[in-house]
């Protein structure tokens, strides 16, 4: 009889393999143009058919995969929207870090790039100022709440009043210093600003003695892809900084395709 132990260790193993099966899956539907039968599957991924026929239910279910005659299997949409988003942000990055660090050159403080992940925003790429003795929640790979990031606000602005209400309500708009935004109206008056001003600030409200200010990365379909901020401790922090993130932000907008509407002619 296999001990607690061993049955632990072989818990993370067994889900390993589940994944190696899912990769060898997913490899073998890339080489094939057309769908593929069940039977071919577990022939070239060496697997019992009931085995392949679990894993492609389970990837069907998260879109990886989609069922297409009876019995076949192709890759599904799922791929090809995360394929997207790594290509958006790896092109975004590239296109950015020279605009981020001249930015930084002439302000001397943390220039970071945001994307969102569900209720998240991930930061992607920073330059950091070395000056800041607090500790700067803006490290890349780092995750925090929309409403509580400039970046993020920027995103909810977006999105439109409807959908910051069902963001409210699913999150519960959690507070994490005393000036953050954790009721709706609050939240949408300060959202509002940023709709209109094409600018969202960060009033400490996720890390005290810490003020961010932001604007809108856009791709060349007019999607909001990235925010573009300027993270500092409150004593440094500068309203002259709002015109150059501005123009960086739209230098990046234009690296990455983006062209701004042209105004409409006025009418006599």
């Amino acid at each position: 009889m296999p001990t607690p132990r061993a049955e632990a260790a072989a818990e993370p193993r067994a889900g390993i393999q589940v994944i190696e099966r899912m990769m060898k899956l997913l490899d073998v539907l890339s080489y094939h143009p057309d769908p593929v039968s069940l039977k071919q599957l577990a022939l070239e991924t060496g697997l019992h058919p009931s085995t392949a026929h679990r894993i492609l239910a389970a990837m069907s279910a998260s879109g990886f995969v989609e069922r297409a005659d009876p019995g076949t299997y192709r890759l599904g949409i799922r791929l090809l929207e995360l394929g997207n988003v790594v290509k958006s942000r790896i092109s975004i990055g590239k296109a950015a870090m020279p605009l981020m660090e001249r930015l930084h050159r002439e302000i001397g403080e943390s220039v970071n790039l945001g994307v969102r992940q569900g209720d998240e925003i991930v930061y992607v790429e920073r330059t950091s100022s070395g000056r800041s003795s607090i500790r700067v929640v803006h490290l890349v790979g780092a995750r925090a709440p929309l409403h509580v990031t400039a970046v993020g606000k920027l995103y909810l602005a977006e999105d439109g009043p409807q959908k910051l209400r069902e963001y409210a309500r699913r999150t519960g708009l959690p507070g994490y210093t005393p000036t953050s935004l954790t009721t709706v109206a609050a939240l949408e008056r300060d959202v509002d600003r940023a709709r209109r001003h094409g600018i969202a600030f960060d009033n400490e409200e996720i890390e005290q003695g810490l003020r961010c200010v932001a604007a809108p990365v856009r791709d060349d379909s007019g999607e909001l892809v990235a925010g573009l901020s300027v993270s500092a401790p409150a004593e440094r922090h500068n309203p002259d900084w709002i015109e150059r993130v501005k123009q960086t932000a739209d230098a990046i907008s234009l690296a990455i395709g983006y062209q701004a509407p042209k105004p409409t002619p006025k009418t006599h």
